[in-house]
């Protein structure tokens, strides 16, 4: 498969899926690579005679949807951004959840992938935050729509470049070694509930105090889609609780309801 006859291709293909282009540009490889053996077990010659397929084929859209999940990720992914958490926004809304006399603070990973992003919240709270707030339990749901992306994480064992961005007394204290994997020792998985969820298909019937939703829907949907996502994301948002968003994604402009926490880090705080 040629690389131009993938771009062309995605290019019809994503709006029809409610996504944008642009947001695969750098990242097509990793989908492309997957259409190549999707057409190969259809045995399809060319991206051509797949567009026909699709076309006649209604139900195909949904695997071509699987097959444009982008799967990259690694622990303390943003150094600048899990250190500001640590210092202002995490203590910040501790203090709200005692004055409200709660004894949860809750935390929605969405698009969790291989749970690199919420057990780094796990070992944040509990290595750096925890002693802080000892009435406090820290209770994190990660959600993702691929069920083998599920499964890794609740292996939760992983290879050296997944785990290399985190201070080094953290991968020689919290994992084990088994071969060639770095495995999570249990007591930072306790408190963590991965689900199976398409965000854009429902949310968690729970109120969340901070919400991270980074490198998904504000890069790769289209802006009707995300405009409708973050309404609903404001439902299950604490007011004053934090949203943030990859670190080279933007709302959608004159969103309502947001201010920054940290407008060069995408951290919002909720207002409404």
């Amino acid at each position: 498969m040629h690389d131009k006859d993938c771009i062309q291709f995605l290019q019809w293909a994503l709006p029809q899926l409610h996504m944008v282009w642009p947001g695969f540009r750098k990242v097509r490889g990793q989908v492309c690579k997957r259409l190549q053996r999707r057409l190969t077990h259809l045995d399809i010659v060319n991206l051509d005679e797949y567009q026909q397929y699709l076309e006649s084929h209604t139900d195909e859209w949904r695997t071509l949807d699987a097959l444009t999940r982008v799967t990259i990720s690694r622990f303390y992914r943003d150094k600048m951004m899990f250190a500001y958490l640590e210092q202002e926004v995490l203590p910040t809304i501790a203090q709200q959840a005692m004055q409200r006399s709660d004894h949860c603070l809750k935390v929605w990973s969405v698009g969790c992938g291989a749970g690199e992003e919420p057990y780094t919240i796990s070992l944040i709270w509990k290595l750096r935050l925890q002693s802080r707030f000892p009435e406090l339990h820290l209770k994190i749901v990660a959600s993702d729509a691929d069920q083998n992306m599920l499964q890794r994480a609740r292996n939760a064992c992983y290879p050296y470049g997944n785990v290399k961005n985190l201070p080094e007394t953290w991968r020689e204290h919290v994992f084990t070694r088994q071969g060639d994997d770095y495995c999570l020792e249990k007591e930072y998985q306790d408190g963590i509930d991965f689900i199976m969820q398409d965000v854009r298909e429902g949310m968690p019937a729970e109120t969340f105090d901070l919400v991270l939703c980074r490198n998904l829907i504000f890069t790769y949907y289209h802006e009707q889609l995300q405009r409708e996502l973050l309404e609903q994301m404001k439902t299950v948002l604490r007011t004053e609780g934090a949203l943030v968003i990859g670190i080279h994604e933007n709302l959608p402009e004159d969103v309502s309801g947001f201010k920054p926490w940290s407008e060069k880090l995408r951290i919002y705080q909720k207002t409404d």
